[in-house]
């Protein structure tokens, strides 16, 4: 005959069981969490590769990237260049155009309208500040066959003369890309359309940048075709410039040289970058499309 169970025995078991069945169901939830946690996403940004190489930065810095290369590009110079520019802006400002620095330092390069690098208004404005660097820039002999850090600095006249050299494979990879030296070289993964531009937005920033390039633009229904004329030698930097610029202005595909980068095939589901498109670019244009009411 079994002996009769109190009432703090029957207390216990509840207690016991109530602690295994969470200690069960919060392993089962750790386990889900660490799941999602480890299971590969793609994260909204963009991307260079060159070679065996690939870097990433955030759209924001891609955009500014993909102006201060253009810059570099449209007044003959080198990729060297605009490769020491972005290690430099990497380094000043994480290639942001910021407001604020050290003392009256502001912009993409923490320029300072004390050293003669202009007004603040005037440093602000990343096409000036571009332009700014690279008249710096010129003026340093041998700058092309020295080292990136070196040529910056020499420049910039850092408190911190050898911080520059850190940021050299990034800024080479973006660089290469930007001013279309390595062909589909860069990608971005973007959230759906929500920035709505128009198309003379989308030309004055190219203007900027490039110059009078010749634009011609077709309405439809959905949405807007923009094709650029361009030269071998700037084809592949616009089209790569479009592509860092997509978030901005809407663009939905960009196409040039039997190549196309669709945004819808770049988002967090799925990363094929650019994809043979033999029909698509053709003839030295670069072909645009933005999306409806942009």
């Amino acid at each position: 005959m079994s002996a009769r169970r109190g009432p703090a025995f029957i207390a216990w078991v509840s207690v016991t069981v109530l602690a295994a069945s969470l200690l069960i169901g919060g392993g089962v939830w750790i386990s889900n969490v660490f799941k999602d946690a480890l299971a590969p996403r793609l994260s909204v940004g963009c991307q260079a590769t060159v070679g065996d190489n690939s870097y990433r930065m955030a759209v924001d810095q891609t955009q500014n990237a993909a102006l201060i290369s253009a810059i570099a590009l449209t007044r003959g110079m080198p990729a060297r260049a605009a490769s020491i520019a972005l290690a430099t802006a990497l380094q000043e400002s994480k290639l942001r155009n910021i407001d604020y620095g050290d003392m009256d330092s502001v912009g993409l390069f923490q320029q300072r309208p004390s050293q003669d690098w202009g007004s603040v208004e005037q440093i602000m404005d990343p096409v000036y500040s571009a332009n700014a660097f690279f008249n710096a820039l010129d003026k340093v002999p041998g700058y092309m066959d020295m080292p990136l850090n070196d040529a910056a600095q020499i420049v910039q006249r850092s408190a911190y003369p050898h911080a520059y050299a850190q940021h050299e494979a990034p800024a080479k990879a973006f660089a290469s890309a930007l001013t279309g030296q390595s062909p589909a070289a860069l990608n971005c993964t973007l959230a759906p359309v929500t920035a709505m531009s128009t198309p003379a937005d989308l030309e004055s920033a190219a203007h900027a940048v490039f110059g009078p390039i010749p634009l011609t633009t077709t309405p439809a229904e959905s949405s807007v075709s923009i094709a650029a004329q361009v030269g071998d030698a700037t084809g592949w930097a616009v089209a790569q410039w479009a592509v860092a610029n997509a978030s901005a202005f809407g663009i939905t595909s960009v196409s040039y040289d039997g190549k196309m980068w669709d945004r819808n095939a770049n988002d967090a589901a799925s990363n094929r970058g650019w994809q043979p498109s033999p029909d698509a670019g053709q003839g030295g244009t670069v072909s645009l499309v933005m999306a409806a009411g942009a």
